[in-house]
């Protein structure tokens, strides 16, 4: 507010010239009747000094931008500039001290002069406060020290009271309309804002869509296909092991593209959370090397890695390791997927200033500077080099972003023609150690999960049904499926179970009432191992935990997963379990 009123204020200083301009020459009409004429011409001398100081420091002001905001600065230049138009409104008060009978016209200008200042000081209520005083002082003094105007003295005293009480009423109108405009510069960037959001959310949109209707689209169109002649719905042979495994490859892009996509997304909404700490970055690089060695091996590539003795002498990397491993992952795939031949160097060393690199260096096609812009860009694909690939165009801008939230950096160098380095930096604690990994025999337990049980399975998506019952029995589980509550309960009732299965997502309560229904029952699946499917909600995973669920299984699930999980609950089921909880 204090800025729109400094504002105000200077907007009124071209016509305040103009009324002083108009006081001077009746001032200089009057005063050369007096015949003083070297006191007129140091009160022409006082006006010219404060007007050509006032209107250089104005001037200077309006030619520097940066300052307009500093309203301190903006703040002392007014009131100094007030200040001198009122020393020059008590200096013609002066003036009129013993100029016999032209003494009342000369005092009633300064009066008037007063009166002018308070006006054009009424916008600001500080410069109104401190320059409004100094200017009526002037005239009312020389007043009070001439007994011959008492008359003039009660005329000048409630006229100025009349002045300095409208210039209140006149500051307290333009607070109010100052107000108002901000209120209305709030609104207006509100609604710019909102405008913003809505129109990078249609684009958002536009390009999520596209990436639907071509990668996935195309991805699940040959799919289809495969599925179809296995199926036999094609009139042919069965396909062969080469189409099946192409399916298998384009179903797993799909679900890379699809995770990319809703990460993007999620990060782009703020809603992306990391939780760093210590970890071994050496062996998550290592253990994405082996993993990706199989694809560089079958297009001829030779893929290795190189870790410096003092990245791994001493310290640990700081950071989330499972989205440290997503960026680690997204650069060393994007390597191998675009260099058709050459090789492919993961290079792990320590920079001076107390972080880590982790570069991924490849003999590919290489990029040009703007190439190299346009692959960090969301959804946005270099042509000369992807053109046949699959991908939605999301993997850098991710990898940057998540690398951004832990206080990392993602970047690269490039030549065409040359090959492209991509590095990650993150933070290194020199001092730090990594967490205990789990150690052998914790995971031979949870790879080697218990076989054999009989399995009761609730779940009333088909889909979702068929692709559990598969993994389960793939593990070497029996597995009688419901489609629904009522069913599951009714199963229960009647057969004994080793473990349990239910889609935490069943309508009304269903998962959770099923589980109750299952503990308090009786009988011998009251202390049957129960596992809750989830889609990821820490709400739905509490719920189902309070209601008799001992493991917990996030969908999108994998064999591993369900391996796990099955563990966790009998585990959690074994009778040192159950009395230590």
């Amino acid at each position: 507010m204090a800025l729109l009123a400094l504002d105000a204020q200077a907007a009124l200083l071209p016509y305040a010239l103009p009324v002083f301009g108009v006081g001077l020459a009746l001032f200089t009409w009057v005063a050369s009747l007096v015949g003083r004429p070297l006191l007129m011409m140091a009160t022409f001398a006082i006006f010219a000094i404060n007007c050509a100081i006032d209107y250089a420091a104005i001037r200077w002001l309006r030619s520097r931008p940066e300052r307009q905001a500093d309203g301190r600065l903006r703040t002392t230049i007014h009131l100094v500039g007030g200040v001198m138009w009122a020393a020059a409104v008590g200096q013609v008060a002066a003036f009129a001290l013993h100029s016999g009978p032209l003494a009342a016209p000369l005092l009633m200008l300064a009066v008037g002069g007063a009166a002018a200042c308070l006006f054009f000081t009424s916008p600001l209520l500080i410069s109104l406060l401190v320059v409004g005083p100094v200017a009526v002082a002037g005239p009312l003094i020389v007043l009070r020290l001439d007994p011959m105007h008492q008359d003039l003295t009660t005329i000048a005293v409630s006229f100025l009271a009349l002045a300095f009480a409208l210039a209140l009423i006149v500051n307290r109108i333009l607070r109010r309309q100052f107000a108002l405009a901000i209120e209305r510069e709030q609104l207006a960037a509100e609604r710019t804002a909102s405008l913003r959001r809505v129109e990078h959310l249609a684009e958002s949109k536009s390009n999520l869509i596209a990436t639907l209707s071509h990668e996935i689209r195309d991805g699940l169109t040959g799919v289809t296909h495969v599925l179809a002649a296995a199926a036999g719905g094609g009139g042919r042979a069965a396909p062969s092991r080469e189409q099946m495994t192409a399916a298998l490859d384009a179903a797993r892009a799909l679900i890379d593209v699809l995770n990319t996509t809703l990460d993007s997304e999620t990060a782009e909404a703020g809603r992306l959370v990391v939780s760093p700490r210590l970890f071994d970055i050496a062996r998550t690089a290592e253990d994405l090397v082996l993993a990706h060695r199989p694809a560089a091996q079958a297009k001829g590539l030779e893929i290795a890695l190189h870790v410096e003795d003092e990245a791994t002498a001493a310290g640990a990397a700081l950071a989330d390791p499972a989205r440290a491993r997503q960026i680690l992952a997204a650069l060393i795939g994007n390597a191998v997927k675009y260099t058709v031949r050459g090789r492919i160097e993961v290079r792990l060393r320590r920079l001076d200033r107390g972080r880590l690199r982790l570069e991924v260096a490849d003999t590919g096609p290489g990029l040009s500077h703007d190439e190299l812009r346009l692959a960090f860009a969301p959804f946005e694909r270099v042509e000369r080099t992807a053109a046949g690939l699959p991908g939605a165009g999301l993997g850098l801008s991710l990898a940057r972003r998540l690398a951004q939230l832990m206080d990392g950096v993602v970047g690269a160098h490039s030549a065409v023609g040359v090959g492209s380095c991509f590095w990650f930096d993150c933070p290194f604690d020199p001092e730090g150690r990594a967490a205990a990994e789990p150690g052998a025999a914790e995971e031979a337990a949870l790879a080697e999960p218990p076989q054999g049980l009989r399995v009761l399975l609730a779940d009333d998506d088909a889909l979702d049904a068929v692709m559990v019952r598969a993994v389960l029995e793939q593990l070497g589980h029996q597995v009688v499926q419901a489609h629904d509550v009522r069913r599951a309960l009714s199963l229960a009732g009647v057969c004994d179970f080793d473990l349990v299965v239910l889609d935490g997502g069943l309508p009304n309560q269903g998962a959770a009432e099923a589980m109750r229904a299952i503990r308090t029952g009786g009988g011998g699946n009251a202390e049957a191992p129960i596992i809750a499917m989830i889609d990821g909600d820490a709400d739905e995973a509490r719920t189902c935990q309070d209601a008799g669920a001992d493991a917990v299984l996030r969908k999108p699930m994998t064999v591993a997963s369900v391996a796990r999980a099955i563990s966790e609950a009998v585990a959690a089921r074994r009778p040192g379990a159950r009395e230590a909880a």
